[in-house]
């Protein structure tokens, strides 16, 4: 018996809920309840947040109930965010966003910093998360097996039309692509077999992240759009791990907030997608 793959029902409900939680938080902590912004960002980095902090932009949420983390809001853009940082892996990740949609989120998106697999550039660029290999624990709980887990498909129009806009238009010298990334629990043992393998099935990059909260996504029916941001070759060259610019915040936010604008102009026609971001673009 493998008991990461037996005893799994992802249809049975769990006794233990989101709702649940944050509601025994609430009380003893002596929160008042208050949705947190349509629109938030996990930042397992924390490079995000803490630069956010520096410069002033951002304020801590008092009403947010979660025992693990803080939650800051800050706009970017015209778009209120909010914000958690260092929920890092697949499990700390979607714990983190059950809370967030029990608390009034209505999109997630996440910025993950990702090892490269295939060179198809120098780092650091970005890749718009298509599908990730599902070589974590999490996605099994909330999906029955299978090799990867996909973009729920009503957002990949976002995906596209996120990377149509952004192509050549980002801040500093990074650029954006889309793709599938390989999923890991398992950082410290990503051997050159493995990555070898994962290059040749097509694989971009490695994070820790995304295959979950996929899962999560199409299990819960939420909008979820995960972005690997490339920075490093896995420490096997000197200078690795490198951003850009204040860490990478610029260009970053500057994806997050076209994805956004994206998914907010989902819901009308396609005339009224382009005419958003051709604003946005002029400023």
């Amino acid at each position: 018996m493998i008991p990461i793959l037996e005893n799994k029902d992802p249809d049975a409900p769990s006794v233990f809920t989101a709702d649940g939680l944050l509601r025994e938080a609430r009380r003893q902590k002596r929160l008042e309840e208050h949705p947190v912004p349509a629109v938030c960002l996990l930042d397992p980095d924390g490079d995000i947040v803490r630069q956010l902090a520096i410069r002033g932009l951002s304020t801590r949420c008092p009403f947010w109930a979660c025992y693990h983390t803080d939650l800051h809001r800050f706009t970017w853009e015209g778009i209120e965010i909010g914000v958690v940082g260092c929920a890092v892996g697949a499990s700390f990740a979607v714990l983190v966003a059950e809370e967030l949609f029990a608390s009034g989120c209505e999109l997630l998106i996440s910025v993950t910093s990702s090892g490269q697999i295939a060179p198809v550039q120098e780092p650091p660029y970005f890749i718009l998360i298509e599908k990730a290999l599902r070589d974590e624990g999490t996605s099994y709980h909330y999906l029955s097996p299978t090799e990867y887990s996909h973009i729920p498909a009503g957002l990949l129009p976002v995906l596209e039309e996120t990377k149509n806009h952004l192509d050549g238009v980002l801040c500093g010298a990074a650029s954006i692509l889309c793709g599938a990334t390989w999923t890991t629990d398992a950082p410290f043992r990503e051997s050159q077999a493995a990555i070898d393998h994962h290059r040749r099935a097509g694989i971009l990059a490695v994070e820790m992240e995304a295959a979950a909260l996929y899962a999560f996504a199409q299990a819960r029916q939420k909008s979820v759009v995960c972005v690997a941001h490339v920075t490093n070759q896995m420490a096997s060259i000197e200078g690795d791990f490198e951003k850009g610019d204040a860490d990478g915040m610029q260009d970053s936010l500057q994806v997050v907030a076209a994805i956004g604008r994206v998914w907010q102009a989902s819901a009308s026609t396609p005339d009224a997608i382009k005419a958003a971001f051709s604003q946005s673009l002029q400023k």
